[in-house]
Parts: C-alpha cells; structure tokens; sequence
C-alpha cells in the first residue's frame, strides 16, 4: 500500500515529462528462501543501457527481470520502466549493501545502500479461510471454491544463433544463446537456477573439433533487439566464437532452458493470492554451420584466418656491426589471436637473430574476436650493408576480405657500417680442452717404435698365466 500510495502522489504531482532515473532497493528483512532486489526505475523514458549490478557479500546473483508500465491519471500519460536484478541469499545473517553507483543510460544514478537481514525460510501464504478479501463480500464475491488460475500465452522464445552459416576451416563465427521477450509479453516469467542449467546446456553445445573463444557472459542485462520489425529484450546466457579444426559440420542440437512462469488469477482480489508458480520449458531450434576446405596452397593447414594487418618497431636502423637491435613484428586483426603463429624468420651469418618474447592481447566485444600478437626479436649483424628486414621476416595467413592467401611482410630496412665480425663468433667460442692443451704441450718429435718392448712384456705374463693355469689343472686331476 504504501508503494502504491507514492506511486499514486507522484503521478499526480508530475509537472514535466522529462526523464527520472532512480534505484530502488527491496524489502530488507526477507527469509532465506525469498529474494532480495535491486531496481534500476526510469521514469517517462526507458532504460538503453546500464553497468554491473553491485555484488552482495552472503547473495548469489539470480539475473535480471524487466518491466513496464504506462498510467494515465487526469489526462496525463507517464511510462515507468524498470530493470530488476533477483539475489538469492547463500545463508542466514545480517549482510550490508555497501553504497554504490550505477552508470544509467549515461547518467551516474547512486544509492546509500542498506542493511539486510536474513532470517528462516519462510512459509509462503494461501488464502485457506484464514485470510479472506474483505472486499469480496462488498461487492457480493464472496466463494468458497479455490481462486482459479489461468495460463497466459507468452510472448518468449529460446534461441541459439549464429553470425556465419558457412565458414571456411579456421574461420572464426559467433554462437549466442539468448532468451528473448516481446515488449508485448504479458506472461509472467523469470529465469529458474540458471547457473546449473547453463553448465549442462554448454557440455552439450559446445563442439569438439574447434578453438572456442568465451565470452565470459558474468551478468545477463536487457537489450534491446528488433526481429522482424518486432521489439524485444534480449538476455544472452551465452557467448562464444569458434574456429573449426576440420572440414566437419558444426551441429548444434536442440536444446531447453527451463523458465519459471507464472499463472494468473482468474478473479484477482485484493489480498488473495493472484499468481501460481509453475515451470515451461524452452527450446532452441537445431542449428548447423558448413566448413570448407581452404584453397590448395603448401601451407593450408597450418595458416591462420581472419582479418590481419602488420605494425612494426624497431629501436634503431643505423647501427655498427655487433651492435644489438629489437624488432617488434606486430600482427593484429580479427581472427583466431591464440593461433596466430611466429613468421617465418631467415637467420644468416650476416644478421643474427634470436627467437622472440611472445605477448598476445584478445579483445571479445559484440560478436567480434579482436586483438593483437606480439614477436619481439633480437638481432645483431655481423657485416656491414643495408639489411632488408622483408627479407628476413614474413608471414602467411588467408586473408578473409580478399579470399585468398596473403603475406605480411616487414618493411623496416638496417643500414649498418663498420668492420666484419663474422670471425669473432669463431674466436669466442670454447673449442673444448684438447685443444686448451696446445699452448702447454711440447714440440718436441717423439718416436712411435717404442710399442715393441710393451708387446714382449705383455705375451710373456699372457703365457705365465696359461702355465700355471695348466699346472693346476693336472695337480687336481
């Protein structure tokens, strides 16, 4: 009553129509067993985009309802549209709502926070005779028989889509799986233990024979979406990009997401229960992807596909000879980052180089797999000249936008002066200790027939030993 009363007042008091953001927090004294809210209410306008909701030390995120609601008092018309985020306490205890902030349709929206406490569960209410609606008997309603509940149709559906019906191997496309409702939806409805839901509809989707880049969806917010000239609000539980691994079919099965909805009164009353929890279940429709093969080419099954461009550093490209350099060979695009392989690298006895530092960057945004990998080598020349580095650094990928092969090459050029130090890496390296020997040993010839009086000495123990082996042979016998 008391919400409805300062609902009621402010519509009545509105002066402007101009848009009001506020947050709305829920009761603060709840069971373990209800759910405690937090409200994003916008006024005479409606919600385009918002942040993360706060987290609740003790509270489990339990996902976002939407709402709205269009009132005309004394010719006037205001809209309130409000987007809910359901917590579901882990225990009982007294918790705190830190204050926080909330970016709304970039607007900062604040809120002091509160003080929760969590009690036992609570045992939930029905009209059995104890509470009846003392207006029923006003207006001559009065029944005996139980309220009766109705199913309205909903306007919803579950759905798994992809951005690419057909990729080529290696070729990334965007797997998202969403549960939609129509602004026109007047069916109750809210999301029922997504979390162990989800784990089991992922082992299903999730194909074998391809990299998968996660989304990492952590909150399910409202979007805004239009499908076929119809407005709905999209709720994605998941979303992926794939690269497949082979020229196998990708098959997504059907798959069902239970919903709770909610049945409602037939005859609603005043106090009386006028809504009944029930589950539906919602199924994807299957959806398969076709790969091909990449045109021939030596290097087909070891390219990467995508989008790609080349940035280069270098630190210096005047130098002496022995003098050190790094070269940074920067691929960055869109594709598959994580496979992205080193170029190939020609080393010579002229230019030295060493294999690189790797670093990578992936950045996952809309349906997009974007980001950049990093190969920073180290070189020294041994000649003087000028150095082409395009010679020395290339590397081969498909190029999607072009449909066919394509090469980065390095366009930095190394003038380098001085003397040659091919030689010096002779010098330098340890030839072991044989040869560390020479510089102590004497020059002195020596003669090589000395060996004859060793073999004299050596038969003659050798026929010692047969001796007496025979002696004590025919001693025994």
């Amino acid at each position: 009553m008391k919400y409805l009363s300062l609902l009621f007042f402010f519509l009545t008091s509105l002066q402007g129509f101009g848009q009001e953001i506020s947050i709305q927090l829920g009761d603060n004294e709840i069971g373990q067993n209800e759910t405690f809210t937090v409200a994003i209410v916008a006024k005479n306008g409606n919600i385009s985009s918002y942040d993360k909701f706060p987290d609740i030390e003790g509270f489990n995120k339990m996902g976002t309802s939407s709402s709205s609601q269009t009132n005309i008092v004394n010719g006037r018309v205001s809209s309130t549209h409000s987007i809910i985020m359901n917590y579901s306490a882990s225990q009982q205890g007294t918790f705190t709502l830190s204050p926080f902030t909330i970016q709304v349709n970039g607007t900062t929206v604040s809120s002091q926070g509160t003080t929760i406490k969590v009690g036992p569960p609570v045992q939930q209410q029905h009209n059995n005779g104890f509470f009846n609606d003392p207006f029923e008997d006003f207006f001559g309603r009065k029944r005996s028989e139980p309220n009766e509940f109705i199913d309205i149709k909903e306007d919803a559906f579950f759905a798994l889509t992809t951005d690419k019906k057909e990729v080529y191997v290696g070729e990334g496309f965007t797997a998202t799986l969403a549960f939609y409702v129509a602004e026109s939806n007047r069916a109750p409805l809210q999301f029922y233990d997504l979390g162990r839901q989800l784990g089991d509809i992922l082992k299903v989707i999730k194909p074998a024979n391809c990299w998968e880049e996660n989304f990492n969806i952590e909150q399910i917010n409202g979007q805004r979406v239009e499908i076929n000239g119809k407005n709905y609000t999209q709720y994605k539980v998941y979303q992926g990009s794939f690269y497949p691994l082979n020229t196998e079919s990708i098959k997504f099965p059907s798959i069902g997401l239970d919903m709770i909805k909610y049945k409602v009164a037939k005859n609603p009353s005043f106090f009386g229960q006028n809504r009944k929890e029930s589950l539906k279940k919602f199924y994807t429709k299957p959806v398969t992807v076709k790969v091909k093969e990449l045109p021939p080419h030596p290097l087909r099954d070891k390219v990467t596909v995508g989008n790609f461009r080349l940035k280069e550093e270098i630190d210096k490209t005047n130098l002496t000879t022995g003098q050190s350099f790094n070269y940074d060979f920067n691929i960055y695009g869109e594709g598959n980052i994580a496979g992205i392989t080193p170029p190939e690298v020609t080393s010579t006895e002229d230019l030295e180089l060493y294999p690189p530092n790797t670093q990578q960057q992936i950045n996952r945004s809309g349906s997009r797999v974007t980001g950049t990998k990093t190969f920073d080598y180290y070189g020294i020349p041994k000649e003087p000249g000028t150095y082409d580095l395009g010679n020395y650094f290339q590397w081969i990928f498909f190029n999607l936008s072009k449909n066919r092969y394509d090469t980065l090459k390095a366009h930095a050029v190394l003038n380098v002066t001085g003397e040659s130090r091919k030689n010096e890496s002779i010098i330098s390296n340890d030839l072991g200790a044989f040869y560390d020997l020479i510089d102590i040993e004497s020059n002195q010839l020596m003669h090589q027939n000395d060996w004859g009086i060793l073999r004299i000495v050596t038969n003659a123990f050798i026929l010692l030993i047969v001796i007496l082996s025979a002696f004590f042979i025919i001693k025994r016998k």
